[in-house]
């Protein structure tokens, strides 16, 4: 696939998807890749379950937040769906109320769109969403779509998870695992946005990203900034910016030796001025929390939840103090949060 071809693909599918009008007290909040399994061992989202129920039902079904599941939430390449449905009976119970105050919108991923095919299923299925701001536009889809391989054999790909990765144990080689195959989607949607003027939401890959920016560039940055600042601090502050470089060094470190591969690519834009076109959702069956990218008040943030001391080290430095959800051990940060106006506004600024 060309990226002509996707750029056509996805205008034609962006013209047929729901739109939503935005304003000042709308509150949406984006999640995906939730990857919901039968509940036992081979369930990748049961670590986080009971994290992401608590969250949905004491903060954004309290505070009247619209729900976007943004592709991959039952993984049926994996699974039955039956089974995924008994497992996660009270999570389903949430999505239903959602679904009552009209405040659902369920998209489809590579690993669910399945569900397209299937009979009684209870919510409509899209293929993505327009969020309207004015006269610019937030496209919510998944993601897959950029990838030539998915959109032209993902039935065959979701036989050989099933039949013989699943059965095996075997971990299929997905974006989420695969740098070069993560970053070639994301560049691709990444150049369809800046082309195109429009803010992408996207999931799949697995990676959040606030404003085109991955965890990596953004300690990068930060890294940098704090050096440039070291030479004109006082010296209390001095001891301040050399301990939370330590802290980011170390975080900056730990991901190299994850990626376990030679010659780390520096970043996905090159040297290229950086739009903030791009924003990526993460997943929810990552191993210190889930995230989500919240739309509220006019402004757009990636929020972390997490369980409390299961955090990385070095996060309260990079997002300060993190609220807790009344009565539970849970924790949500924001990683970034920034106005819509500002974000369109950088983009015409540097486009």
């Amino acid at each position: 696939m060309t990226d002509e071809q996707f750029f056509e693909g996805l205008n034609g599918q962006m013209r047929a998807a729901p739109a939503v009008a935005l304003d000042a007290s709308s509150r949406v909040v984006v999640i995906s890749d939730l990857h919901m399994g039968d509940g036992s061992s081979n369930d990748d989202f049961r670590r986080n379950g009971g994290l992401l129920a608590s969250a949905l039902e004491r903060h954004y079904l309290s505070r009247g937040s619209t729900l976007i599941l943004n592709g991959d939430i039952e993984d049926v390449q994996k699974f039955r769906l039956a089974r995924i449905r008994s497992a996660w009976r009270p999570l389903f119970a949430l999505f239903d109320r959602f679904a009552r105050e009209g405040r659902l919108y369920k998209i489809c991923g590579n690993h669910d769109d399945d569900l397209l095919e299937a009979s009684r299923y209870p919510y409509p299925l899209h293929q993505g969403v327009r969020l309207g701001w004015g006269p610019r536009m937030l496209y919510v889809f998944h993601g897959h779509q950029a990838s030539g391989f998915l959109t032209k054999h993902n039935d065959l790909s979701g036989v050989v998870i099933r039949y013989v990765f699943h059965n095996l144990r075997i971990r299929n080689r997905s974006p989420s695992k695969d740098s070069g195959r993560r970053y070639r989607i994301e560049r691709r949607i990444y150049d369809f946005s800046r082309n195109t003027g429009i803010v992408s939401v996207i999931g799949h890959t697995h990676r959040p990203l606030f404003e085109s920016l991955s965890k990596y560039d953004r300690l990068r940055f930060e890294i940098e900034r704090l050096c440039a600042e070291y030479s004109e601090a006082g010296a209390k502050r001095r001891v301040e910016i050399a301990e939370t470089v330590g802290l980011y060094k170390e975080e900056f470190r730990r991901m190299g030796r994850k990626e376990k591969r030679k010659g780390r690519k520096r970043g996905l834009y090159g040297s290229d001025l950086i739009l903030p076109c791009l924003f990526n959702s993460g997943c929810a069956v990552g191993k210190k929390g889930v995230t989500a990218i919240e739309i509220e008040g006019g402004r757009i943030a990636l929020a972390y939840w997490f369980e409390e001391g299961k955090e990385r080290r070095y996060l309260e430095r990079e997002t300060g103090p993190a609220a807790r959800l009344e009565d539970t051990s849970y924790r949500r940060a924001f990683i970034g949060n920034e106005g819509l106006d500002d974000v369109f506004a950088r983009m015409d600024l540097l486009a």
